[in-house]
């Protein structure tokens, strides 16, 4: 599994004699803000005990603003994932054909999740919220979801499959499996780095576990 972080967006400023405010600027902070108060409370509180209402307070905003910018409190946690399955379709996309399709699939999971070292410390909160808070192991499903519908459609162009074919599928759900592990690898410190972590779990998926022979 490859999961997000929230990211800031870009914004281009228009032209002219009074140019406006970056209104996709301001929104994508008011966002940010949103989601770093509710991965606090959470994390103090647990994902089920805190109320909409306290996670608006404590991003100085109202709950009207909360559902304008982030609709849902799993939402929350999860950050932009359209986003990010986006991203993962695109680097599949680029890898073309001359890569095989397995280093081409571990590739684009180990590009989408390269977050800066700052970046980390929320990466992990959220990571750490998504994988033990019972209610969000529930969402994850539909999230988990759209990545394998993502690397499965990958794995079908390549082949020549139909993407609910068999090996489509396998390679969907192993790859993501792999990937889910390396996160929890990382977060218990059992791994030196994330991007260690992923190199490591597709190595061993790839070769058919090795090290037990």
């Amino acid at each position: 599994m490859s999961m997000p972080l929230g990211r800031a967006v870009a914004v281009v400023p228009r032209t002219g004699p009074a140019a406006p405010r970056a209104v996709g600027g301001v929104r994508a902070a008011t966002r940010a803000r949103i989601e770093q108060a509710a991965l606090e409370l959470f994390t103090a509180a647990g994902f089920e005990q805190v109320t909409i209402e306290e996670i608006a307070a404590a991003a100085h905003t109202s709950r009207r603003t909360f559902f304008r910018h982030v609709g849902s409190k799993a939402d929350a946690v999860w950050g932009d994932f359209t986003a990010h399955v986006d991203r993962l379709a695109g680097l599949l996309e680029a890898a073309g054909d001359d890569v095989p399709v397995l280093p081409a699939v571990f590739a684009a999971y180990v590009e989408v999740n390269d977050y800066a070292e700052a970046d980390l410390p929320l990466l992990r909160q959220r990571m750490r919220l998504i994988l033990t808070e019972p209610a969000l192991l529930a969402h994850s499903q539909v999230r988990y979801a759209d990545v394998d519908r993502v690397v499965a459609g990958y794995v079908a162009r390549r082949c020549g499959e139909g993407p609910t074919a068999l090996v489509p599928r396998l390679v969907a759900t192993a790859t993501r499996a792999a990937a889910t592990t390396a996160f929890e690898a990382w977060i218990s410190g059992a791994a030196p780095s994330l991007a260690d972590a992923l190199r490591t779990a597709f190595g061993q998926l790839a070769a058919g576990f090795p090290d037990l022979r």
